[in-house]
């Protein structure tokens, strides 16, 4: 192995022939030339990475960058690629190209062109299409390829390995003719097939040569721990046996395997995932040194043995003799490339050998593993804690003088945010106390803020306590979102997440910004406390509650626009409860509620108000949609079908509503609620009623949790969707709360939204039966009304409420506050107690007399509502436009 020869610190000379050494662009120096040119080969995670290190660094403005790419997409989260099958995600939804990046920056990207070779002596570059580009420097992250044994049968139909979106499309594919599949590799990789191929409703084994599974990353005892787990899911396991052959039937195709202990493993595909070899052949068809295993090697600025290329990423070997293939290194050599690119004022730190710690669920698993997991150190001591009952593995491996050295946890993560920066240090508690895992009673807490400030908290982008620390203080970040965007962190794996909010908060609080947590100038309490007091006090107005809790100055006042509103939607929760008014237009509840819940309607921009009648599931007869046209013909309204599987009407003016809704209720039609704080819609596909593809009934599940929520009021408004199957026709994942068909049963999704800043759900549980879906809804959104602030969405609070998701699943799916009785009795006091308002409000006079436009004169219409024809409908009239004089 040749050791490629070092940097000088002399700028590039753009204009010679031959490779230079030193810093790559100094274009400021040399104005009179072209701009340099840099071809990127290989458009993966680290490769994207790269095109964004070198945006940060200005290069973009100063050089043509062209990116040739095998794939036939852009970068995408290869990470997550199960989460197509366990989650319903499509493959644009896992790119992690950002929209008009390549444009804003000038990028040239060549997807489903690779490159073919390279001419080191023309600096050229040539591509599959015929394309050839000459380069000033050239940069190779051309990855890995999936290591596949050399055993019979290989070749056969039916054996695939997992590694891109593509291969992910062609099992799902051949899985549907399939009831068994086994995987090759029972490490991350083969972990994660074995995930996908249950994703898909396949009776799956996983055979490991290794005496455990993940032997590179768990010991012994953390391996047993997992097995145990992964086969309390189902997926049989079979460790310390090898792949002796692909046995096929008489039409060649996959039929099972035979092991090395003379067994044979029916099964009717073959996914290998048995680990990933460098893709160095382009590198080696040029001249350029490769190590004698595989790797392009590198030196501590990622150059190769031509100084005129780089290396980065899975296809590079670097200087302490290693191939990375995380994430996290491969990111950290990629802004290593890009400062050495940049040239002077761009080059501090080199990329000497990174941090492979790692975090991660498998199979619903959660396994860790950090620093010295195996305790290879001399003198190193082990502390653990097991409770195989729970599936509980933690150890820690500690040096005689108490400095942590690694550790290994299954099962219970919980504290890796904290373990992980601490190693390589003395922990300031004994490691038994560490040990324990959360809520087993260990003495001391020890929490993100007793780091050190150099210790690193997010491992994809390197960015230490420290940085955290100045983007809140220095950067004046007021939030996670805003320090995620000043520095990175948590943008990777998302395993950091949680200790980033932690020490967000506690700098914050450090520096006197968030003084006064209560809900307005009336209430010292948040929202969430309030609905505890009117909960156990059992209280059913909002004078009561102002006179008895607000702050001293604000009682016996009218409240304000905050509060009113706010307190109002917590006793219209609680009110079936505790007994109060359920009505939101009875007594003092109709003055607090907001402009539309005064009317049941929403106002629109010119006056008028529209009419959405509850149509759930999107399921209608021909005779309800009769009586939809006739009431819009009739009543001269805009009618329009929503993205929600609803028909809006448009255009009523306030003393119509009572006389539209009477002809709908009799229709059969009830409020559909979209003028309140309140479940909105559960949209649904067609399920495996009509679809070929669905699974479960999405439709009738649809329908049954719309007519289950109704009318239950929230914080903000909420929504829903049922997918039939994966393919998530109904866009489940992007709803407050979605629900995903699988083989066998529901897939349970919280904290979506879309909107100005769209969120995918997260994952609550899965494989649920029906009874156990309605059951964690009914929890989930109790939990959530009761706990969220404002107006707050269920993504925001899932993201703010302390232990994020984790938290919520433990509190929802585990009962670990012991609440669970209490929100299941709550939400059945709702559906017990609920009744249609404006069913309700036609049969009331009181209720009716408030639908005026003018209380002085009952029967006068507004004349300022009017409307203009527009495509065979009507329209608001537009407003007179503005005139402005202009002096001299």
């Amino acid at each position: 192995m040749t050791t490629p020869t070092p940097a000088s610190t002399s700028a590039f000379d753009l204009t010679a022939e031959q490779p230079q050494p030193g810093p790559v662009l100094c274009p400021a120096d040399h104005p009179a030339v072209p701009r340099p040119v840099i071809v990127l080969v290989g458009h993966g995670m680290v490769g994207q990475r790269f095109l964004e290190a070198l945006a940060e660094h200005g290069v973009t403005e100063r050089a043509r960058v062209v990116v040739l790419c095998e794939e036939p997409r852009p970068a995408y989260d290869r990470v997550h690629l199960t989460s197509y099958f366990s989650e319903g995600a499509s493959p644009e939804s896992l790119s992690l190209v950002g929209d008009g990046f390549m444009a804003r920056h000038g990028v040239e990207l060549h997807v489903g062109d690779p490159a073919v070779a390279v001419d080191r002596d023309s600096r050229t570059v040539t591509a599959r299409s015929g394309l050839s580009v000459r380069y000033d420097v050239l940069v190779l992250a051309t990855g890995s390829y999936p290591f596949v044994p050399p055993v019979p049968g290989k070749d056969a139909e039916g054996c695939f390995v997992y590694r891109t979106i593509e291969d992910v499309l062609a099992i799902e594919r051949y899985a549907r003719g399939v009831g068994t599949g086994a995987v090759v590799g029972g490490g991350l990789l083969g972990l994660e097939a074995a995930g996908a191929l249950r994703g898909l409703g396949l009776d799956t084994h996983v055979v490991e040569f290794a005496p455990r599974l993940m032997p590179v990353q768990v010991d012994e005892g953390g391996g047993a721990a997992l097995r145990r787990s992964v086969e309390g899911l189902g997926v049989t396991v079979h460790t310390g046996v090898g792949t002796q052959e692909i046995t096929t039937d008489g039409a060649g195709r996959v039929d099972g395997m035979a092991l090395s202990d003379g067994s044979h493993l029916p099964a009717g595909m073959v996914v290998f995932s048995a680990g990933v070899r460098p893709r160095d052949d382009l590198a080696r068809a040029c001249g350029l040194d490769v190590g004698e295993r595989g790797g392009i090697v590198v030196d501590a600025s990622c150059r190769t043995s031509d100084p005129a290329v780089f290396a980065i990423g899975e296809c590079a070997l670097a200087a302490d003799g290693r191939v990375y293939g995380l994430v996290a290194p491969g990111n950290e050599m990629a802004e290593t490339a890009a400062r050495t690119i940049a040239g002077p004022g761009g080059q501090d730190g080199g990329f000497t050998g990174a941090d492979t710690s790692t975090k991660l669920k498998l199979l619903g698993v959660d396994v860790a593993s950090f620093g010295d997991a195996h305790g290879t150190a001399d003198g190193a001591l082990d502390v653990l804690y097991s409770d195989s009952r729970s599936g509980v593995y933690r150890k820690l491996v500690v040096g005689a003088d108490g400095t942590l050295l690694g550790g290994v946890l299954v099962g219970d993560v919980e504290s890796y945010g904290v373990l992980r920066p601490l190693t390589g240090t003395v922990p300031p508690v004994a490691p038994e106390h560490l040990v324990l895992p959360a809520g087993a009673g260990a003495p001391v807490s020890l929490g993100p803020t007793a780091l050190p400030d150099d210790a690193v908290i997010c491992s994809c982008h390197n960015v230490t306590k420290g940085a955290i620390r100045g983007a809140v203080t220095d950067h004046a970040c007021t939030g996670v979102a805003e320090v995620k965007k000043c520095t990175k962190a948590g943008t990777g794996c998302g395993s950091c997440l949680k200790v980033l909010g932690q020490l967000v908060d506690a700098e914050l609080e450090a520096g006197g910004v968030a003084v006064d947590k209560g809900l307005c100038a009336c209430f010292a309490q948040t929202r969430a406390e309030l609905y505890e007091i009117v909960l156990a006090l059992r209280l059913t107005s909002y004078r009561e509650l102002l006179d008895a809790h607000g702050r001293p100055e604000a009682r016996g006042g009218e409240g304000c626009e905050v509060c009113k509103p706010a307190v109002a939607s917590i006793l219209a929760s609680l009110a079936p409860a505790i007994g109060g008014s359920v009505h939101v237009l009875d007594g003092e509840q109709a003055a607090l509620q907001d402009t539309n819940d005064r009317f049941l309607a929403n106002m629109q921009k010119n006056g008028s108000y529209s009419i959405v009648p509850r149509i759930p599931g999107g399921e209608i007869t021909p005779e309800k949609l009769i009586v939809i046209g006739e009431v819009a013909r009739d009543f001269g309204l805009y009618t329009k079908i929503t993205g929600g599987q609803r028909i809006d009407l448009f255009g009523a003016r306030v003393e119509q509503l009572p006389v539209i809704w009477a002809r709908l209720v009799d229709a059969g039609f009830e409020s559909g609620h979209a003028y309140g704080k309140a479940l909105r819609t559960v949209k649904s596909c067609v399920g495996s009623t009509w679809c070929r593809f669905g699974v479960q009934d999405s439709v009738r599940m649809a329908i049954d949790l719309e007519l289950r929520y109704r009318g239950l009021r929230a914080p903000h408004k909420l929504k829903s969707a049922v997918s039939g199957c994966a393919r998530e026709c109904a866009e489940a994942q992007s709803k407050d709360f979605g629900v995903i068909a699988t083989a066998s049963g529901w897939n349970l999704y919280v904290g979506g939204n879309g909107g100005a800043t769209p969120r995918h759900g997260d994952l609550l549980a899965k494989d649920l039966s029906d009874a156990e879906l309605v059951r964690l809804i009914d929890r989930f959104l109790m939990f959530y009304i009761r706990t969220a602030d404002r107006l707050e969405r269920t993504s925001v609070w899932l993201e703010r409420i302390a232990g994020g998701l984790e938290h919520v699943r433990d509190v929802v799916v585990h009962d670990s506050l012991g609440i669970c009785d209490e929100l299941e009795a709550l939400m059945a006091a709702h559906v017990a107690g609920y009744r249609d308002e404006w069913a309700d409000t036609l049969g009331d006079p009181e209720r009716l007399s408030r639908f005026v436009s003018f209380v002085n004169a009952p029967g006068t219409p507004d004349p300022t509502v009017r409307f203009v024809p527009e495509r065979d409908q009507i329209r608001p009239e537009p407003l007179p436009a503005r005139t402005e004089t202009v002096t001299a």
